[in-house]
């Protein structure tokens, strides 16, 4: 797989987390309401070729009232991790094409699945900065 295939396993990735707190095509729809990537980290850990199975797991680390902090880890069917995505994503009022707060119904699943995470360590990789070592 090239570094685009990646990226969009990991875009099919932010999709289901958007069905999980319950933004649907029809929620989309109905409430003109969506989530925007702003920012993505994407670590290329081993090489996968494109038809193997990959599994792709997810943890909150942090969210406020319009954005989710997450981190998404791609793993091969041997439990062998792949790469992993670190992703700033925002709330976006569709009407307004603006940032906006997670409506209450959205917010209440993001706090129940932010408790759950907690208890989860710290993926070593999150907050990475890009650049060169200098010594």
């Amino acid at each position: 797989m090239n570094d685009s295939e990646y990226a969009r396993v990991f875009s099919i990735g932010v999709d289901r987390v958007m069905k999980t707190i319950g933004i649907t095509d029809e929620f989309r729809e109905n409430e003109q309401y969506t989530i925007y990537t702003l920012e993505t980290h994407l670590c290329y850990l081993q090489e996968t070729m494109e038809g193997n199975p990959l599994r792709i797991t997810f943890q909150l680390l942090d969210h406020d009232e319009k954005r989710l902090h997450v981190f998404f880890v791609m793993e091969d069917k041997g439990g062998n991790r792949l790469a992993t995505s670190e992703q700033m994503l925002m709330g976006i009022d569709l009407k307004e094409r603006r940032p906006a707060p997670f409506p209450p119904v959205i917010m209440k699943k993001i706090k129940a699945i932010a408790e759950e995470d907690k208890k989860i360590e710290r993926p070593k990789e999150a907050g990475r900065v890009i650049g060169i070592r200098r010594k």
